[in-house]
Order: structure tokens, then C-alpha cells, then sequence
């Protein structure tokens, strides 16, 4: 019975229908690093791994142990082998089951582009599309979509993505030996599924070669050398990396486009998200639970390094949300723009005084320091530096909200989406949302002397952010603020001279905190590179008192150390016309002959100030202790290195020739501003400076 019905579909053939159109797949996108590393491959929309190749880059060993195993007859044939059909038929009517096939290749392709139930019709379907598949396209061609569209398991489909997956060379490069394993796999990729029942595999690869041998593709030898190969699979498992970056990249890709060569570092990336998932690990207590990196090379704006959280895979804290481009309030990490506008307007100077002190703006405003303490009159260099914010928002009157929103818009802050009303002065404080990536892209502005350029995610081909190149600062404005914010002298009165934000070469470094420790940012960079660091929440929820300096600043020191190393930076250079000059600290001009107190400060070209007459308005006249205080507390935190936690010894004195003594022990040198580290229990220091002595007292708890 079963032999008359196989002869009623040879005979029906002539009256089917050949229906459909041939059916390709888009590639499979596989994503390299910079160096061609691989960092992840994504499914094509068939859910497979699938990267066609030419027929040319395909193995000969292949192509002919799958003659040999699946159609010896192939070129022969017109797209239906009736002997194999005949043969087929006698074999199962005598088994009185289904023993033998007899699809050919052409066969197996019609079945491939349009599939359909292995009924008596559905198989007559077939034949005919074979046979209309043969008058249309050469022998060649058949091979080459047979050998692309074959699905040889484990998500694999094509002999490229199956030969990278389970050998890790390319089709071209298959050896006799593992051209035939794969050939074996056609039959059933599940039965003979290798990494479930390897040596099932092998069993089917060594019936392979002997019906290559059999039918005379390869001699005895070649048989007997190809049996004794050690077969073992080299790349089984997928690399899964920058799990937030591939994701981001992946709908960026031109469709027709197979191999991406990202931007990424794949080392640096790696070295970047175990920093970020072992300081995170140490927060815990703190309320912290996440952070996110970006690493940018100054030169073409391609991405070095991209963590989106401290793990992708912890649902509990959301770790599936990238943080490099989520919505936050950056804090202080804004006001270098600010005084960069005030200068480049000549509005201020680095030398320029701004008055710290208690101060309401329009509509109310009222800021306060992060310290909760004012320090009188400061120059904007010591403002910047040591990030206070009532100065910040008295330059930002002077620029205006309006112009400093466009600037900010124009170094790529395009979430700031807002009229400049909405923001007011707080925009100076960070009260806008902005993007860790983007805001890494600001810095990197700052870093290349004022020109903002478009990030770059891939480098072949070529895949560009959004954006234009443009300058928003001139060189000599951006020189000013990396000046200042490379000084660790000038930011020590707030942070210490061994916070995470000093390191042994030229780096220009800002800290950023939100309100109520939603967010806190360290934002870094050298000629070279910039660094961009975010943590805290995804839900929003304030940390336990986490700043930038505390949180972001040591993710950021230690990349920027092993930065330093792989990709080495100069120091920061000035542009052609930068001027420095001696400056009198107390009234912002150039130091004058009656001027004691004098420090060098840089200036842009032609815009010196005048020269001060050593009429102070608020010169000392008399011997004071600046810092500490009488009567302050201060307590050491078990979670900061004790070098890093100092309190300033400062004193205003006409002569600045300071001797102190703390709990009767006279300190070394004769400077009016000393640091000493914090030591528990009650103290006393005293002073003496200009025939004046003025003592206080303090206290540090454990």
C-alpha cells in the first residue's frame, strides 16, 4: 500500500502549484569589541543564530560529506531523485515502517523557505517546489541557501553559526573530521545534539566518512586520518557581555549589516563592572544598590566602557535598568559649565571674589552648602573646587538661566527639555534630569578644549549617536575650568588632599550630589579620557548620607588609575595666549606692591584684571582661627580610609606666618593652613601669628 501511494505522488506532481516567495532571514548581528573580541550575538527574527556565508567560504570537506550523507546525486538530479524515491518506498513498505527517506537537498531548501505537514500532499507540495526551485536557480545556488538556512541545533542555523558554535573557526576553515560531524547533525539536530549526546554525534560523524569513502570522496587514508581525529567542542557556551550596551547598540545596527565592531574595551569593560559590583557590595548598609559607568576616548567619542547597573541580573534591585541612561539629577556636577559660561562672558575670573553667604534669590531660593556652613567672601577658583553653592547660583545670576540652559543643551544635555523658567538658578545646582552618558559627553567637550562631538557606539560600521560636532567653549575657557578642576590644593579645604578624587597624575575631577542623596556623581577626566560615574537607586530612594565624593569618587579613582595605565594620558596643556599672574587672594586682582597674600591664577588672554591697591575691604587685622571651629564635632566614618578624613587648620593673619601647637605639641612648618588626621578624643590648638595667639577647642568621636 505504501508503495502505491509513494507512485500516486511522483504522478501527482505535474498538477501542484508552486506557492510563496522564497523567504530570508536578516542576519544574525554579532557584536565585537574594539579589538574583535566577542561581547554578544542576537537571535535573527527566526529565533536562531544565523550568519549566511557564500558558497565560496564554505568548507569542500563539508560540502561533500553532505552529498555523501544527504544526496550523492545532488548535481545529477532535476531536484526530485526518483531512484531514492523508489528506493525509499520498497525499504519502508518491506520494514512496514518508515525506515529511509528520499529528500534530496533541493528538497530539504523547498522545505526550508516553505514549510508544511509531512502528509502525502504536503510532501507532493514539496517535490514540485524542488523541481520549480531547479529551473529557476543554478545547482550553486541551491547549495549555498541550503547550507545557510540548515538548522543544525542549539539555536544554530547555517553551517557558519553552527561551525563557530561548536568548533569556534569559521565554515571555510572546517577540517574532513568536523566537516562530517556537522554533516551528521542534518538528520536530526536533536537526537544528535552534541552537547547532550556527544558521542551519539560521533557515531553518525563516522558513518559520514564512510559513505564518503563509500562513494569515493576521499581514500582510505583519508578516512582512516579523519576517524582518528580528537574531535571536542571549543565553543559551547555564547558571550553574553555589556548585556546594557549590546542592548542599546543592538536597534542601531543597519540590517543588512552581520559583524559589529563596537567601540567598547572589552578588558576595560570587564575590569569596570566587577569595580562597580564589589564597591556597590560594600554600600549595602548605606542603602545603595546600584551604580553605572561610562568611559569615553576623548579623540573620536567612541565608547570605552558602559555598565548600566551593579547587575543585570538582580531583579531585586532592578538591575535590568541602565543607569547610563536613566533620568537624574546630577547636583554639582553641573557648575563647571556654569563658571566656564561666566568666564567666557568675561564675566568672572578664577581669581574673581564671590561673596558665600547666607542669600535669597528671586522667587525665594535660598540655597545652602553642602557643608551647612558659609565661608565668606572666595574666589571662583576655591567656588568651583571646593563646590560651594551660593557662589555657584550667584554666577549663574550673572549669566542668567536662559544662556546657561542653551549652553548645556548644546553639550548634548537635551533632556533638560524644559523652558529656563522651570529651572530658574537652581539649574546651577542640578535640578534638571540629565543622563549619565550624556553628561560624560559634556566633560569630554571640556576635556578636547571646548568641542562637543557626537558619542560613536560602533566603529565598522561606523554607528554614530545622534548630534553635531560644535564648539560651546573656546580653548582657553575650557583650560580655565580643567585648571580648577585639576587643582587638589584648591578643593582640599572641602574634600582633603587624599580624597579619592587625588591621584599621582593630572586628572580634572567634579563630584555631584542631588538632594536628599538620591543620586551622586563623580564625573573625571584627562586629555585622553572621561569618566563618568552614577550611583545610587533606581527607585529613587535616598542613600544614608552617600555624597559623590563618598559613593562615585572611589569606582572613579580606581578606573582612572587602570585607565592611567592601559591608555596613557599627558598632562593637560594650555592654549596658545593663557596668562598667569600673581593675584592678591583678598580682593581678586592683580597683586599689587601693598599685597601680602598672593597666589598665581590663570586668566584668558587680554582679560587681566586691574591692579589692586592694598585697599582690602576685608582684609584680617587681627589673628583668626578660621577652622576649626569652637566647639565642632566631628566623628570618624568606619567606611572612608582614615588618611582620607582630616580636619583643616586655617588661620587669618596679616603676616601668614602661622605657629601652631595641638594639645601642646608644636606642628611643623609655618604655614596658616595645615591638615591633621582625625584622632578621637577632646583637643585643644592654639595659634600664634604676629605677636597674637587665639586658641579653640574641638572634639573627634571614634
Amino acid at each position: 500500500m505504501k508503495k502505491v501511494c509513494t507512485v500516486l505522488f511522483i504522478l501527482l506532481l505535474p498538477c501542484l502549484v508552486l506557492g510563496g516567495e522564497e523567504a530570508f532571514l536578516s542576519p544574525s548581528k554579532q557584536i565585537y569589541d574594539r579589538s574583535g573580541v566577542p561581547m554578544r550575538g542576537f537571535l535573527s527574527e527566526n529565533n536562531t543564530y544565523y550568519l549566511p556565508v557564500p558558497l565560496g567560504e564554505v568548507s569542500p570537506w563539508l560540502i561533500a560529506a553532505v552529498l555523501a550523507a544527504e544526496d550523492k546525486r545532488f548535481f545529477t538530479h532535476p531536484g526530485v531523485d526518483v531512484k531514492a524515491v523508489l528506493r525509499a518506498a520498497w525499504q519502508n513498505a518491506s520494514g512496514g515502517e518508515i525506515v529511509s527517506g528520499a529528500s534530496t537537498i533541493t528538497q530539504q531548501l523547498a522545505r526550508a523557505l516553505e514549510p508544511r505537514p509531512r502528509t502525502l500532499w504536503g510532501k507532493a507540495k514539496e517535490a514540485y517546489n524542488a523541481l520549480a526551485l531547479e529551473r529557476k536557480m543554478t545547482k550553486e545556488e541551491i547549495l549555498e541557501d541550503y547550507f545557510n538556512l540548515l538548522e543544525l541545533g542549539n539555536l544554530t542555523q547555517g553551517v557558519e553559526a553552527a561551525s563557530r558554535f561548536y568548533f569556534n573557526v569559521p565554515a571555510s576553515d572546517l577540517s574532513l573530521s568536523q566537516a562530517a560531524f556537522l554533516a551528521g547533525l542534518i538528520k536530526s539536530p536533536t537526537y544528535y545534539n552534541p552537547l547532550k549526546h556527544f558521542s551519539r554525534a560521533l557515531k553518525r560523524r563516522d558513518w559520514v566518512l564512510t559513505r564518503m569513502r563509500e562513494n569515493e570522496f576521499i581514500d582510505e587514508e583519508m578516512y582512516r586520518l579523519a576517524l582518528s581525529e580528537k574531535l571536542a567542542l571549543k565553543s559551547a557556551a555564547r558571550p553574553f557581555d555589556a548585556p546594557h550596551f549590546t542592548r542599546f547598540l543592538y536597534p542601531l545596527i543597519p540590517p543588512d549589516a552581520k559583524d559589529v565592531y563596537s567601540t567598547l574595551d572589552r578588558d576595560l569593560q570587564l575590569y569596570a563592572e566587577q569595580l562597580v559590583k564589589n564597591y556597590i557590595s560594600q554600600l549595602k548598609e548605606e542603602n545603595v544598590t546600584n551604580a553605572a559607568v561610562v568611559v569615553v576616548d576623548n579623540a573620536t567619542g567612541g565608547i570605552l566602557a558602559y555598565v548600566g547597573s551593579a547587575d543585570f541580573y538582580n531583579d531585586k534591585t532592578n538591575g535590568q535598568v541602565d543607569g547610563a541612561r536613566a533620568l537624574r539629577q546630577p547636583g554639582s556636577a553641573l557648575k563647571p559649565f556654569v563658571y566656564g559660561l561666566a568666564f567666557e562672558n568675561g564675566l568672572l575670573t578664577p581669581a574673581s571674589l564671590l561673596s558665600d553667604e547666607d542669600t535669597f534669590f528671586e522667587g525665594g531660593f535660598r540655597p545652602r552648602n553642602y557643608d551647612e556652613s558659609y565661608h565668606g567672601f572666595v574666589s571662583a577658583r576655591a567656588a568651583l573646587a571646593c563646590s560651594y553653592n551660593i557662589p555657584a547660583v550667584k554666577a549663574a545670576e550673572k549669566t542668567g538661566a536662559a544662556d546657561l540652559l542653551a549652553l548645556l543643551r548644546r553639550a548634548g544635555l537635551t533632556s533638560l527639555d524644559k523652558p529656563a523658567d522651570f529651572y530658574g538658578l537652581g539649574l546651577a545646582l542640578g535640578n534638571g534630569e540629565v543622563r549619565l552618558l550624556d553628561l560624560t559627553n559634556a566633560y569630554a567637550a571640556l576635556a578636547r578644549g571646548g568641542v562637543y562631538k557626537p558619542l560613536i557606539v560602533a566603529q565598522e560600521p561606523l554607528i554614530r549617536l545622534p548630534g553635531r560636532e560644535e564648539r560651546i567653549f573656546s580653548e582657553q575657557t575650557a583650560y580655565l575650568v580643567t585648571d580648577i578642576l585639576a587643582d587638589n590644593n584648591a578643593r582640599a579645604p572641602a574634600f582633603g588632599l587624599n580624597s579619592p578624587l587625588s591621584v599621582s597624575f593630572p586628572l580634572a575631577a567634579k563630584t555631584g550630589t542631588s538632594k536628599d542623596y538620591k543620586d551622586n556623581f563623580t564625573m573625571a577626566y584627562t586629555p585622553r579620557w572621561t569618566i563618568g560615574v552614577w550611583v545610587g537607586n533606581f527607585d529613587a530612594a535616598p542613600m544614608q548620607k552617600i555624597s559623590g565624593v563618598t559613593g562615585a569618587g572611589p569606582i572613579m579613582h580606581d578606573l582612572a588609575v587602570y585607565l592611567q595605565r592601559k591608555y596613557p594620558s599627558p598632562a593637560f596643556a594650555a592654549p596658545e595666549g593663557i596668562q598667569r599672574a600673581l593675584v592678591c587672594t583678598q580682593s581678586g586682582l592683580l597683586a599689587g606692591e601693598h599685597c601680602v597674600h598672593t597666589q598665581e591664577e590663570v586668566f584668558y588672554p587680554n582679560r587681566l584684571p586691574s591692579v589692586c591697591d592694598g585697599k582690602h575691604t576685608h582684609a584680617p587685622q587681627t589673628l583668626q582661627i578660621l577652622s576649626p571651629e569652637p566647639g565642632d564635632v566631628y566623628k570618624i566614618d568606619p567606611s572612608v580610609p582614615l588618611a582620607s578624613q582630616a580636619v583643616r587648620f586655617a588661620a587669618a593673619c596679616p603676616e601668614q606666618k602661622c605657629t601652631w601647637q595641638l594639645d601642646g605639641k608644636k606642628r611643623p612648618g609655618r604655614s596658616c593652613q595645615d591638615w591633621w588626621t582625625l584622632s578621637p578624643g577632646k583637643h585643644e590648638l592654639s595659634v600664634a601669628c604676629a605677636g597674637q595667639v587665639q586658641e579653640v577647642r574641638f572634639e573627634v568621636l571614634p
